[in-house]
């Protein structure tokens, strides 16, 4: 799986790089500097992010009802830091391994995103800790969220 996105994303490379191509792609793209501005976007469309591994803890509770509260008050955290603003991305790996999941903090410092993961109840408790990386990504993420709203049927 994983030899296929790198061979598509070297396929892209290889394609964006031909002079015609990479031309008719700078015609074609319609600047807006007001969305730029409204995403802080840099001259690239880029922005900084931290991204936070969130890993399995020392103290995931046994009881299943206790498990499943705690996942509730998690879930109503990350509902808050998204109405907020400050997280742009937030979902679980499907693998059940050591790394849960992933949070995309629209934020400028890993210690404004160590504030936000103290906030997380499942941190709190020590059922999830988290690593913090800074990160820079597309500025388009910040509209993901209002996306996800209109394709959305349900909340978890």
């Amino acid at each position: 799986m994983l030899s296929r996105i790198f061979l598509s994303f070297v396929a892209v490379l290889l394609v964006a790089s031909t002079p015609a191509v990479a031309e008719d792609a700078t015609e074609a793209a319609e600047f807006d500097p007001e969305l730029a501005a409204e995403l802080e976007a840099d001259k690239f469309g880029m922005r900084r992010y931290v991204m936070a591994f969130l890993k399995s803890g020392p103290n995931r509770p046994e009881d299943p009802e206790k498990a499943q509260a705690l996942q509730r008050a998690h879930l109503e955290n990350i509902r808050r830091m998204a109405e907020e603003g400050k997280l742009v991305l937030a979902g679980p790996f499907m693998d059940r391994g050591e790394i849960r999941g992933i949070y995309v903090f629209a934020v400028d410092s890993v210690e404004e995103a160590e504030a936000l993961t103290a906030t997380d109840p499942a941190v709190q408790a020590g059922s999830l800790v988290m690593e913090l990386q800074p990160w820079y990504g597309s500025a388009a993420l910040m509209k993901v969220n209002d996306i996800h709203a209109r394709v959305a049927k349900a909340s978890p």
